[in-house]
């Protein structure tokens, strides 16, 4: 009898099918990790919003802004304002989102709500401490 090498086609189907599990669970996981990450760039924004709200826009003026922007806050980065997906604040569609509360005619407000929309997580909050 001859020694035969090689494999059956039994043998490459079974080693196919574990590496094609092994690649649909790697993108899985790289999914969520990126996901995770966008997570944290929008927690890292809003922190950076409401840090410039709380220590350097209301020490200054004794109020909040109606809305804020890059010219509003300078402090802080203006990347910062377009979501990971490239969507500014305030626009339609944008997982981040400023609201205000308790406004006067001059646009002065009393309180604020920074949200960001997360996709790992529920959503992420910061409210005006005064």
């Amino acid at each position: 009898m001859k020694d035969k090498k090689g494999f059956t086609v039994l043998e490459l189907m079974i080693v196919g099918a574990f590496v094609s599990l092994l690649l649909v669970i790697f993108f899985i996981q790289k999914s969520n990790i990126e996901a995770m990450d966008r997570d944290d760039a929008r927690k890292t924004a809003i922190n950076a919003m409401y840090y410039a709200l709380e220590e350097y826009y209301y020490p200054k003026y004794g109020y909040y802004p109606s809305e804020i922007n890059e010219e509003v806050l300078p402090v802080i980065d203006p990347e910062l304002f377009t979501d990971p997906f490239g969507t500014n604040l305030g626009i339609d569609g944008s997982s981040y989102s400023y609201e205000v509360a308790n406004c006067n005619d001059k646009n002065q407000c009393r309180e604020f709500t920074l949200r960001a929309e997360l996709e790992k997580e529920s959503v992420f909050i910061k409210k005006s401490k005064r």
